[in-house]
């Protein structure tokens, strides 16, 4: 499984604390014995082909049963464990905040979180579920709830409110360093489409791959962060200001709560799922 989300046995050697060729010979050996490949070898890496991902498909719920026998046993049956895969600032702003009411209710409910940016390619492999930020719609063959839909803020420190160093028209973003997330690239496009200035280029972009950095670089003056309105809103910080505010931008993103549809079956999976969206977080 590994071999498949990483697209490298190198990678998926590591992860599992084994050499590289002796995971290439458990890939061939498990090929010989279904009696036809189950890879396409390009160049160094290897892309799961059709054969492999229906048995994938096949066997990942037996996985899932056997990790969850594992755990049962492990816990001596008096937990529920759930792996929960989260993005850090969702998780510091909206999820933390409120998980003491969720142990309150459910105090045998136990959570692992990972911050592991392929949570979707991992779901029933390591993670039961995840909290993704996407501007796609969801593989279908995942269950999914939109848990909302923001706003793209521009956010800057508050020195940029007032002369002589005010920002007061979207074309001086010429003079300043953008701050963009990774994983919302799209985000400053559809700012400035909105705006009516599609081709606006700022001095500079500085791409971070953590919205608490972003917060922070903007508070420091390093630049004008593109960030959704919750996170603005929720970080409290006095220093930021939102640039623009007449502005009205729809994001692309969504925060989606997601799983594989059996996950769904074990109660750890569905206690945490009806108090996320119940919550309304």
């Amino acid at each position: 499984m590994q071999v498949a989300r990483l697209g490298s046995v190198k990678a998926a050697a590591e992860e599992l604390a084994l050499s590289t060729p002796a995971l290439s010979r458990r890939v061939q050996a498990l090929e010989r014995f279904i009696g036809r490949p189950l890879f396409d070898r390009k160049h160094q890496a290897l892309e799961i082909n059709a054969e492999g991902q229906r048995l994938l498909d096949d066997i990942a719920p037996a996985l899932d049963s056997l990790a969850q026998a594992l755990e049962n046993i492990q816990s001596g049956g008096n937990q529920l464990r759930l792996r929960l895969a989260v993005l850090p600032l969702f998780a510091t702003q909206r999820l933390f905040p409120h998980l003491g009411a969720l142990r309150a209710l459910h105090p045998q409910l136990h959570i692992d979180i990972e911050t592991t940016p392929h949570a979707v390619a991992r779901l029933g492999e390591g993670l039961d579920a995840a909290i993704v930020l996407l501007a796609k719609d969801i593989d279908p063959a995942l269950y999914a709830h939109e848990l909302d839909h923001d706003e793209v803020y521009l956010i800057g420190r508050r020195e940029l409110l007032e002369a002589p160093h005010a920002l007061t028209a979207p074309q001086e973003l010429a003079n300043h360093t953008v701050l963009i997330h990774r994983d919302m690239a799209q985000s400053f496009d559809a700012w400035k489409e909105a705006v009516g200035l599609p081709d606006l280029q700022p001095l500079a972009i500085d791409n971070y791959d953590s919205g608490q950095l972003m917060l922070e670089a903007a508070a420091q003056g390093l630049g004008v962060a593109v960030m959704h309105a919750s996170h603005f809103n929720q970080s409290g910080d006095t220093r930021l200001v939102r640039l623009f505010p007449d502005t009205h931008v729809d994001s692309p993103y969504r925060y989606f709560f997601v799983c594989r549809p059996r996950a769904l079956q074990t109660r750890a999976v569905r206690i945490f799922r009806d108090w996320l969206v119940a919550a309304d977080i």
